[in-house]
């Protein structure tokens, strides 16, 4: 528990990708920091990722038992028996969205690490051709920041995190400070070696957040494969038992769990923000922190919703948002297409027992680049993500040793899902829901989330490529598909607080510094001016590191 008469120099909200590197820096700079987490502390004593289906009470089969209560976080495939209850309560954290435009608000999770628990640490680089986007087909806005000017923060987060992968020299996806890739399976080698020829695409070792090596004390992974179920051997990166863990190991980072916050807390004479109200989850009392400086880092809708509800006299549109844009341009990425299918065998034979590589294989974007061939019907792009699934035959028939001998039969497989960039629209935003509170008496939000005809026509061209890809990789039984979201689009919200160097358009600074409060700062995927197909908590992490030496550089000037 805070001590409520102790003023702190920074208060972070959330202990996530983004909380867990700003509580880091912040305190072994010297800086006092007070970390308030709406969940539990995480521990060893959790992880699961080696426990067996038998052990569990209903063995991970009475999905009513979790939908129960999480009506929604159990449309996350990985919210299973072995860990529901790191999510949040559908119940008692409740929102909202118009009838015909459901969005799945997934990865809620109330423990210390937030989404890092759970994520599927994919770990890309953005370029300058993401960074401009805007500039070449007008759609949106650039950012006000350049690759040279992030790349550094990019080799810092890489170099302690530890990213598996293989340098491939492409601009548009720059190679990472790499250890060793995980290799590709026989199936992905061919997929490979055919793609490259057939049609100049690349195929290459998924880019992930899992140590192949050794790494300050953590162990390189021995392939036991739910990562979403903890890491006993703490191989994957969880920013609970690695950022968070230096921060508070520090002596200068006070980590005060069970904390839902409310509002920002503003001295109206200066224009500052002086502290955060939150709430106790356990208790229900509201309780007040203070500290020279703010940073939000509770994940996109969370932190606008802080925003929103920091409402006052001087801001009455929420803090920040004088430009009227906080709150719009939400995106994420669509998944809802792709393809499958049967590969050679080779040698391979199934295993009930692994071992389970964590991580499969990932597709660049290849449509709309600068010099390649340019879409007719849709701008920006997609990546795809993969895997190769070998199976029994588990449709054998017959009796005997002739079902043993079908059984046996290899099963060989790869699938792939498409990750597709969202236009940024005025129309896609969050708002505070007016008539309906959470069990802490916060107000909630309502989302407003839809595609438009470019994501439309995306889905289409995603399982078109997909189908060629399976094809020129010697695919057999080919299966593609382009669904509509039905409210469900990947974990990767952004854009609802975006940088711009004009305050009239944007609520940020290309620091995350909100232009309107100087000391209160939003460091988590809100201030993306727009969200590249590349997955975003690698750039989340590395804009943090650097926004974070800005705040120091301010606060020894004396700005606030």
């Amino acid at each position: 528990m805070a001590d409520s008469t102790q003023t702190y120099d920074v208060i972070v909200v959330g202990s996530g990708a983004s909380g867990g590197w700003a509580c880091k820096r912040l305190a072994e700079a010297g800086l006092k920091v007070a970390l308030l987490e709406a969940g539990r502390p995480q521990s060893d004593k959790n992880f699961t990722e080696h426990k067996p289906l038998f052990d569990l009470k209903y063995r991970d089969l009475a999905k009513s038992m979790i939908t129960k209560t999480r009506p929604i976080q159990s449309g996350f495939d990985i919210c299973t028996e072995y860990n529901y209850e790191w999510f949040a309560n559908d119940l008692d954290e409740p929102y909202s969205t118009p009838d015909d435009k459901p969005f799945h608000w997934l990865g809620r999770v109330r423990m210390t690490g937030g989404r890092t628990n759970v994520w599927g640490r994919v770990s890309l680089r953005f370029s300058d051709f993401d960074f401009r986007a805007a500039s070449h087909d007008g759609q949106g806005e650039n950012w006000p920041i350049t690759y040279k000017e992030i790349e550094p923060y990019y080799d810092l987060v890489e170099e302690y995190v530890g990213i598996c992968g293989l340098a491939e020299g492409l601009s548009h996806l720059p190679d990472s400070k790499f250890q060793p890739p995980m290799p590709l399976t026989c199936q992905e080698t061919l997929l490979r070696n055919r793609a490259k020829q057939k049609l100049g695409w690349t195929v290459t070792p998924a880019r992930s957040a899992n140590l192949t090596k050794s790494l300050k004390g953590r162990a390189a992974c021995h392939y036991c494969g739910p990562c979403e179920r903890g890491c006993q051997s703490k191989s994957y990166f969880n920013s609970a038992f690695t950022t968070v863990a230096d921060a508070v190991r520090s002596g200068n980072c006070t980590l005060i769990s069970n904390a839902m916050a409310y509002k920002v807390l503003m001295d109206m004479d200066r224009n500052r923000a002086q502290g955060v109200l939150y709430v106790d989850r356990n208790t229900l009392e509201q309780r007040e922190v203070s500290a020279r400086a703010v940073v939000l880092c509770a994940q996109a809708q969370e932190s606008v919703r802080i925003l929103l509800n920091s409402a006052t006299t001087q801001h009455p549109g929420g803090l920040g948002n004088s430009s009227g844009v906080l709150g719009h341009y939400l995106t994420a990425h669509i998944r809802s297409a792709g393809g499958s299918g049967e590969m050679p065998a080779f040698d391979t034979k199934p295993t009930l027992r692994g071992p389970h590589r964590p991580v499969g294989f990932y597709v660049p974007r290849f449509r709309n680049l600068k010099d390649g061939p340019q879409s007719k019907n849709f701008v920006r792009g997609y990546g795809f993500e993969g895997d190769t699934q070998i199976d029994f035959n588990w449709l054998a028939t017959g009796f005997g040793e002739a079902y043993k001998k079908s059984l046996h039969e290899t099963q060989s497989q790869i699938s792939m899902t498409g990750f597709g960039e969202v236009l940024p629209r005025w129309d896609n935003f969050v708002e505070i829901d007016k008539n309906k509170v959470d069990k802490f008496g916060i107000p909630v939000l309502r989302i407003h989330m839809s595609n438009g005809p470019n994501e439309t026509a995306m889905l289409k061209d995603i399982a078109d490529s997909a189908g060629q890809l399976l094809e020129a990789g010697g695919a057999k039984n080919i299966h593609t598909y382009a669904d509509p979201p039905r409210g469900r689009w990947a974990v990767h919200e952004a854009g609802i607080a975006r940088m711009g160097n004009d305050p009239k358009k944007s609520v940020l600074t290309a620091f995350q510094q909100t232009h309107d409060v100087r000391n209160l700062f939003v460091m988590d995927a809100s201030g993306f001016p727009s969200n590249p197909c590349q997955n975003p908590t690698l750039t989340i992490m590395a804009l943090c590191v650097r926004s974070c030496d800005f705040l120091m550089d301010e606060m020894k000037k004396g700005d606030f």
